[in-house]
């Protein structure tokens, strides 16, 4: 059903801009009616010819993004492109594909999928793997869905499938504004909308990857041919014409939160932040239709003390550093703040194991338009930070009540933060959550480092702090990126987001299991990377926690052949070649 906005002054486009628009939203309307009469068999294989499309553009889409990104041809970070770009598509194409072919036998997408409980009466979904290739290729990585407490088992099973329940029931026409910093979130972000809620869109991509709408014009021609897609260029003047469309019946946004602010209130500065303050105190948001939105934040890392190794001490801090530099510090999901123990012997040698790891790290360019100016408001309020040479890489020590900027300021830039809080074990881990879901912005992602003999002692005081965290995604000895990466884990924030108070954003993306009333999810990696997981020491002191034969991942930003295995793993997903594979898996153990 398609409402009509009250009477507001929309946004000026000259003909030429605005009429093109209109006629693609009104192909879309007709690619509505259509999407509706597809059995979900059919589905399923347009869903493989969108999969042949996406593999025969991967190899220009990657070094597309790399050179837009300032790249050069052969430059050791490349990979992160393959990994970001065509393989997270390519793995959620084979995720969505495989729940339509279950639903279409009329089986349920968790058929596969053992349930039990989590804590606070919660039932949970062990997600990852589900394919004997994803335990090979990601050892010791496990991905769980949380639901809402007092959501049962029965309810969990009957509600998967969401908007395929229903098949022939439109969810009309909706608008996605795509984010500008990971390439696959705007294909990812049409994907969902079309499978979760059978709504057909029009994506306007961000300035920032207009060089890649022709690789995206083909990756998703099986989608443009029949109108369901359609794909917009354009600055803010296009997307505000759009939200108010009358024919877009929804509104979904990957990016910060002062923009989703302008979209539902109005301008916050100038000549109608008084009207958007208004709206505001009165609950009038000036967007008329839902919206949902994927939103950044504060990412905490919780580093619980233990007793660690100086290798544990170095891979952990390479670990972190990665949390932080990947795509130059350009995500939403990456690491700000690391929380630690004021008390922990071990924590100088971790923070300058952490600062050799940011050095280490192979320089870049800062290419998100606004970067220099984030950067430069760090430099001022921690005129004390740690820069490095270039002056792209700040570490900044600041103790809580210094901490303001770092805990309510999303860089989006390689600025990292060390808080201490006093506390050992259960102590500091209760103190650290509490810390992060009080004094940080956002509930995207909280990241938590700990070794398993920790682990072990904590017992099930571990669990019920991971429940405690307000996030949408929580890690454990994993990074939160890996739950982006991960098709059948939901990605968003935490629920109870308002248009007033929008934190990270309000509903979920990928949920390639077509999940209702999640909560979050978890994600657990080994704290040791292969041959060390495997030490007869370290399994006997963890009872087996520790068991990988996942060398140092190839998204480490300190891998030396992190490029060439991110493409491979890449190519592998494509042509299912086990023999290429074997090759690929060769270079990862020389990372």
């Amino acid at each position: 059903m398609t409402t009509t906005p009250a009477r507001t002054k929309k946004p000026a486009l000259p003909d030429e801009v605005r009429e093109p628009l209109d006629a693609a939203v009104a192909d879309l309307a007709r690619g509505a009616r259509t999407w509706t009469h597809l059995t979900l068999a059919q589905r399923a294989r347009l869903l493989d010819r969108v999969r042949a499309a996406v593999t025969a553009v991967a190899e220009e889409w990657a070094h597309g993004a790399a050179a837009s990104k300032g790249l050069a041809p052969g430059h050791p970070l490349a990979g992160e492109e393959w990994l970001s770009g065509p393989y997270a598509t390519l793995v959620a194409l084979d995720a969505y594909r495989d729940t339509l072919a279950a639903l279409a036998k009329g089986e349920s997408p968790l058929k596969r999928v053992k349930t039990d409980a989590a804590p606070g009466g919660r039932v949970r979904a062990h997600v990852f793997p589900l394919a004997p290739v994803d335990g090979v290729l990601l050892s010791g990585y496990t991905g769980e869905v949380w639901f809402g407490p007092g959501v049962s088992e029965a309810d969990v099973r009957a509600d998967a499938g969401l908007a395929q329940l229903t098949p022939t029931e439109s969810g009309g026409v909706g608008l996605v504004l795509g984010a500008g910093n990971v390439t696959s979130i705007p294909v990812l972000d049409v994907m969902y909308e079309l499978i979760a809620h059978n709504r057909v869109t029009i994506l306007k991509v961000n300035p920032t990857q207009d060089a890649l709408v022709p690789v995206f014009e083909r990756a998703l021609a099986p989608l443009i041919e029949p109108g369901f897609v359609r794909i917009v260029t354009g600055g803010g003047d296009v997307g505000a014409y759009l939200t108010e469309h009358r024919d877009i019946a929804h509104v979904h946004i990957t990016g910060a939160a002062p923009t989703f602010d302008a979209i539902v209130w109005g301008p916050s500065s100038g000549s109608g932040a008084a009207s958007t303050a208004r709206r505001r105190r009165e609950n009038r948001p000036k967007l008329n239709k839902p919206i949902t939105a994927e939103l950044g934040g504060v990412s905490p890392i919780i580093i619980v003390p233990g007793e660690w190794s100086e290798a544990d001490l170095r891979f952990q801090a390479e670990h972190v550093a990665t949390m932080r530099l990947y795509n130059s510090g350009h995500n939403c999901i990456a690491g700000q703040v690391v929380l630690l123990s004021a008390d922990w012997p071990q924590r100088e040698a971790f923070i300058a194991a952490l600062r050799d790891a940011l050095d280490a790290a192979p320089s870049r360019p800062l290419w998100y338009p606004g970067s220099d100016g984030k950067l430069a408001a760090a430099a001022s309020d921690y005129p004390d930070a740690s820069w490095s040479t270039d002056g792209t890489r700040a570490l900044v020590q600041a103790r809580p009540g210094e901490a303001s900027a770092l805990e309510t300021t999303e860089y989006f830039a390689p600025v990292l933060g060390v808080v201490a809080l006093p506390g050992n074990g259960q102590e500091f881990l209760d103190r650290a959550v509490e810390h992060a879901n009080d004094e940080l912005a956002g509930t995207l992602g909280a990241n938590v480092l700990i070794d398993p003999v920790t682990q072990a002692a904590l017992g099930d005081g571990f669990e019920r702090a991971i429940a405690d965290l307000r996030y949408g995604t929580v890690s454990i000895n994993s990074w939160t990126a890996f739950g982006f990466l991960t098709p059948t884990l939901p990605w968003g924030g935490f629920p109870g987001a308002s248009l007033q108070d929008v934190q990270s954003g309000i509903g979920i993306v990928h949920n390639a299991l077509l999940l209702d009333r999640v909560e979050r999810a978890v994600t657990r990696g080994p704290f040791r990377p292969f041959p060390r997981s495997l030490a007869p020491t370290a399994l006997r002191r963890s009872n087996g926690r520790a068991f990988s034969v996942l060398p140092k991942p190839p998204w480490f930003v300190t891998s030396r052949t992190g490029a060439a295995v991110s493409e491979g793993f890449t190519r592998f997903r494509m042509d299912g070649d086990y023999a290429k594979l074997s090759a690929t898996l060769v270079r990862a153990f020389q990372a």
